[in-house]
């Protein structure tokens, strides 16, 4: 599997508690904030519960041989 990358693309204000630590627990911190996770099914379920604040995005392995 690709790795994923999440991006923020709205703000926590007013959000559900969980959704607020879900979006914490991916590793970003304000809007535009981007990390890349492996494709895996937890990663997937966080990612469903917060679809309505990031953006994701398949990016191609790189490899470093």
């Amino acid at each position: 599997m690709s790795p994923l990358k999440v991006t923020q693309v709205r703000s926590t204000i007013d959000s559900v508690g969980s959704h607020k630590r879900t979006v914490r627990a991916l590793g970003l911190k304000r809007i535009r904030d981007s990390r890349v996770h492996e494709d895996t099914p937890q990663m997937r379920g966080m990612i469903h519960k917060v679809r309505h604040l990031v953006r994701v995005e398949e990016v191609q392995e790189v490899d470093s041989k």
